[in-house]
């Protein structure tokens, strides 16, 4: 890999990780703002799924116009966009004015990491693609090590605010290097006149394998998000974790993580990018099936049942974003990629209202139906692993 290469890769995370992390850290406080605000497990999803709702909302209007523009000023704009958002939500006093700025950051963050993901696309051959995406995807284990515990320090001793000063600080920081060192990029400008949005909707639903490569990143989101937003809730509520040891699950996760994800993409660019899917899509379903079924044991066979589920439905994406990313040529690229986006953060929009219209709270503060949810996401990751075998790469 090119030191050009790294350089940019390492913004890219850096970028990824202040974003995850922003939509990572309402679940596991969800225990604080369900207290906090005197909310109900449907009101707690909604929290959790207005973000995606407002990055699916963005991402139609990306994909129409995202490819018109300088890679590196798109990226400038929506990640200023979503620092600002992300300040706002600290400035919030009330479950209304919350929702509303959570649905503004996620117009900005959704539509961040579909941009981040054509980057790579643009940027590294497909026989690389698979580590430059392990990489990339190791964001979301640095966020878990230590962002989330970070966070949840931070909310448990000062405010649950704390943490989304100190995201969008540290987002606004990242300006200045992006500006300074990432180069512009316009090769994908140089195909001829840019279409317009409908004919830009039109070459991505006229081609089956684009359809193919939507229907699967949006079934592959309910396969996996059903179980996410409730799972710090029912480790604490069933499992008997107490508040402060949920930062465990997220710290060995995502050490765990840390350590696979780079090694799934360089499987994946050796071996075959459907196997190493295919393989990592199997290994879930008893991840999946175990997390909603634990009962009350000791921490350290907890935190193993969390952390495989960190490992194989987090090592799955590695593989099924390098397809997502090679169904199309660079010059759609950049819409595509932004329609993904959209259709992923439909997913997971659905599934948090999914999972909070299943699961529900007993008098005694237990959740009950988990397990049901985790029924709904084993039948999903089946249909997703057979969708997958649809996809053909364009080159």
């Amino acid at each position: 890999m090119q030191r050009n290469e790294k350089l940019i890769l390492l913004l890219l995370a850096a970028i990824q990780f202040t974003h995850i992390l922003d939509f990572m850290i309402v679940m596991p406080l969800g225990p604080q703002f369900m207290k906090i605000f005197g909310l109900s497990p449907q009101q707690f999803s909604l929290i959790v799924s207005i973000y995606a709702i407002g990055a699916f909302t963005s991402g139609l209007v990306n994909a129409a116009v995202i490819d018109r523009f300088d890679r590196k000023k798109a990226l400038l704009f929506l990640y200023l966009a979503f620092s600002i958002g992300t300040l706002l939500c600290a400035q919030a006093d009330d479950f209304v004015s919350f929702l509303l700025t959570r649905g503004l950051t996620g117009m900005f963050g959704g539509a961040l990491g579909s941009l981040i993901l054509s980057i790579v696309g643009d940027l590294v051959p497909l026989e690389r693609r698979g580590t430059a995406m392990g990489w990339i995807m190791t964001a979301f284990s640095i966020a878990s090590v230590l962002g989330v515990p970070a966070g949840i320090y931070l909310a448990s001793e000062w405010s649950w605010k704390a943490p989304f000063l100190i995201i969008g600080g540290l987002s606004l920081l990242l300006i200045y290097p992006i500006y300074h060192f990432m180069p512009s990029m316009t090769k994908h400008l140089e195909s001829g006149v840019p279409q317009g949005g409908l004919q830009k909707f039109g070459t991505i639903f006229k081609d089956p394998n684009q359809r193919a490569a939507l229907l699967f990143s949006l079934v592959l989101v309910l396969g996996h998000f059903t179980i996410v937003p409730f799972i710090a809730p029912y480790m604490q509520f069933n499992v008997g974790l107490r508040p402060k040891e949920l930062s465990y699950i997220y710290l060995a996760g995502g050490l765990c993580s840390a350590i696979c994800l780079p090694l799934f993409g360089k499987l994946a660019d050796r071996y075959g990018h459907l196997q190493v899917f295919s393989i990592a899509s199997i290994a879930a379903l008893g991840s999946i099936w175990a997390v909603t079924h634990l009962a009350r044991v000791p921490i350290w066979l907890a935190l193993s049942v969390t952390s495989s589920f960190f490992i194989v439905a987090g090592g799955r994406n590695v593989p099924a974003l390098t397809m997502a990313t090679a169904v199309v040529k660079p010059d759609n690229r950049g819409s595509f990629m932004s329609m993904r986006g959209s259709f992923n953060e439909m997913g997971l929009a659905i599934s948090s209202l999914i999972s909070g219209f299943i699961v529900t709270k007993h008098a005694d503060g237990y959740l009950l139906n988990f397990h049901q949810a985790g029924h709904f996401a084993i039948a999903m990751s089946v249909i997703a692993l057979a969708l997958a075998w649809r996809l053909k790469v364009v080159r």
